[in-house]
């Protein structure tokens, strides 16, 4: 509770006189009667007294807190007196008291005297504030002094009351690192510059944080850090910037700054032609990027699950009963397998169907899912009347053109069936859009398929013929992508292919993706094991966390690294990282696993050797960093600022 919200003018007096303590506290109790704050004068004077009775409330320094607390009062009160001339008060330092504050407290159990008391004892500390007090010229500016003081000592607190002033989602493909890094890089970067940030994160385990309807209701606007699509039905009427996940790690302050002031920000009014406006807000290439990673975030659950469970099936099956059955030999092998094979399986239409919705909306979703399992089927007119006809899956590259295809259809029936009036409005979603929707998305897919099977096809049969040196390549280039902007676009075309080629039973991709991947966090974190002194030693313990964001595929984990000396760190990484992918191919290593680092061993193709790849290039790059690099410390442990 706030000390101007119980002091009135009312209830000042300055430069009064008293004779000793008994009189001042008459004096006192009187002013409190006038406040309206207690009905029987008498009892709340009895109160004050039988406090004193138990030790002077006269605190020390020409201070005094006299306070009561009975049935007496009907609200809390505060009243205050100046005695220039100062006042005997039994005082602790026994010293006269020239500043005194009377609180009248309710009976009830909040003991709202104690919460006043404290903040009064807080603010009264500092001597110039005393003094300030003391020497006011008049009521108002008594009030003014107290008043600016509380809103600096409780800064925080006033801020709290008044609500948070930038609220905020971060979400990341993966949900793993980034949407994390960015939210407590939002948050720091608020207190830093004076604004109270909140910020929901929307990863893998769920959404953390999450922003209430008051909250939402008071922000002055919205901060949106995310690569995939969110839901932003909650925020009609707030202002939204849009940027990228990596933004909110790396341009916190900006994001905070231009959120308050950029006037040009649109404001989101919900479904409506407002949303053409806000969504053209960002570039093609952006809106693109954030419909395929809404696919592949989504997507993933089902390929981590049902690929590590194939893997099981293959470890513990019997290869000498049938190889041409291998998995499915033994009764628990067929388990695992039969149960990973259907998980996979929604694979590309959880891909199709998210991108699609991430486009449409809601409406989306059913018509991408069927575009998806068309997609995987690889129906075709000929097959339709001809039942020889080989079916060819155009697979996941025709699932992703399916998913778009399918977002657009949906866009363009809401647009031709916009003259609809509006009692026929809530028919759209459960009638018009699914069945137009999916009857076209099939046709469209008759068409595309064959086309897009056979380019499946040619890109299968290529990397399948692939050996030495093309192959180890195709490894080098993949791994070496993973550390280029570590967990930015071309982080993630690598890793969407490597995804999509496992899908299409390419498994050493996925293998030589996730190696590079584990290689950049590995080697700071290596960097600040065996070279200390190329780190800062403010840096140096957060550089060893990285061991366990390298052993887990968290590339994010070297991003502060790569902020701070970026040339030096990503040339590093990178050459490190196409080691790694090279030495993957090389090793023929598999992997049937998007995610998981060195947990997912146990079910990697050649493992031992996949984890030498991973050292390796993870040395490569320390020993490359550890030659570029210059010491930043030395003897006393002080970082110098070396260029």
């Amino acid at each position: 509770m706030r000390i101007t919200d119980l002091l009135s003018k009312d209830g000042i007096e300055l430069n009064v006189t008293a004779k000793d303590k008994n009189d001042i506290i008459d004096k006192m109790t009187k002013l409190m009667l006038k406040t309206g704050r207690i009905t029987d004068l008498n009892a709340y004077t009895e109160l004050v007294l039988k406090r004193e009775e138990e030790g002077s409330t006269g605190v020390g320094e020409g201070i005094a807190i006299p306070h009561g607390k009975g049935d007496c009062v009907t609200e809390p009160g505060l009243v205050a007196m100046v005695v220039p001339n100062g006042v005997e008060y039994d005082a602790l330092d026994g010293k006269p008291v020239n500043l005194l504050f009377m609180i009248a407290a309710p009976n009830t159990s909040d003991n709202v005297h104690l919460d006043v008391l404290s903040r009064l004892s807080t603010m009264l500390m500092d001597t110039e504030f005393k003094n300030k007090l003391i020497s006011a010229k008049s009521k108002e500016e008594f009030l003014n002094i107290i008043n600016e003081t509380e809103n600096e000592k409780f800064k925080e607190e006033t801020k709290q009351e008044q609500g948070y002033e930038i609220l905020g989602i971060t979400a990341c493909p993966t949900g793993i690192a980034h949407t994390y890094m960015a939210a407590e890089a939002l948050e720091n970067a608020g207190k830093e510059v004076g604004h109270l940030v909140k910020i929901e994160t929307q990863g893998q385990s769920g959404v953390k944080n999450k922003l209430t309807k008051e909250e939402i209701k008071n922000a002055k606007a919205i901060i949106i850090a995310a690569d995939i699509d969110i839901d932003l039905s909650r925020f009609k009427g707030k202002k939204i910037l849009k940027a990228k996940v990596a933004d909110g790690i790396h341009k916190p302050k900006e994001l905070i700054e231009k959120a308050l002031t950029d006037k040009n920000i649109p404001v989101y009014q919900g479904n409506g032609k407002d949303d053409s406006e806000y969504e053209n807000s960002d570039g093609v290439g952006s809106r693109i990027y954030r419909h395929l990673m809404n696919g592949v975030t989504h997507m993933l659950p089902f390929v981590v699950g049902g690929g590590i469970l194939i893997a099981i099936a293959f470890l513990l099956d019997d290869y000498s009963i049938d190889p041409s059955n291998f998995g499915m030999n033994t009764p628990i092998a067929a388990f695992f397998k039969t149960i990973g094979g259907i998980a996979f399986d929604f694979m590309l239409c959880i891909l199709s169907g998210y991108i699609a919705m991430s486009i449409a909306d809601r409406p989306g979703l059913a018509v991408g899912f069927v575009g998806g399992a068309v997609a995987k089927a690889g129906t075709t007119f000929a097959s339709l009347s001809n039942p020889d006809v080989t079916l060819v899956s155009s697979g996941f590259l025709g699932a992703l053109i399916a998913g778009f295809i399918g977002g657009y259809v949906v866009l363009l029936l809401r647009k031709v069936f916009s003259f609809l009036p509006k009692s026929l409005e809530s028919v759209k979603p459960i009638l018009i859009y699914p069945v137009g929707g999916i009857l076209l998305i099939g046709l469209i897919m008759l068409a595309i398929n064959p086309v897009v099977g056979a380019i499946n096809t040619a890109l299968n049969n290529f990397l399948s013929s692939m050996q030495g040196a093309n192959k180890i390549i195709l490894g080098a280039i993949l791994g070496g992508m993973m550390s280029v902007d570590l967990g930015g676009p071309v982080n993630k075309a690598s890793y969407t292919f490597g995804t999509g080629m496992l899908a299409e039973g390419h498994y050493d991709i996925m293998a030589a993706v996730m190696a590079g991947g584990m290689v950049a966090p590995l080697a700071i974190a290596l960097l600040a094991t065996f070279f200390p002194k190329k780190l800062p030693k403010k840096d140096r313990q957060s550089a060893l966390l990285n061991y366990i964001m390298g052993f887990s595929f968290i590339s994010e984990g070297a991003i502060p690294f790569a902020s701070a000396d970026p040339i030096r760190v990503i040339v590093s990484c990178v050459i490190g990282s196409a080691v790694s992918g090279a030495l993957s191919m090389l090793f023929n290593c598999t992997l049937m696993a998007p995610h998981g680092g060195i947990f997912v061993l146990p079910v990697v193709g050649n493992a031992a050797l996949y984890l030498l790849s991973i050292v390796i290039g993870s040395l490569v790059a320390m020993f490359i960093l550890a030659a570029l690099k210059k010491n930043v410390w030395s003897k006393g442990d002080e970082v110098k600022n070396v260029k």
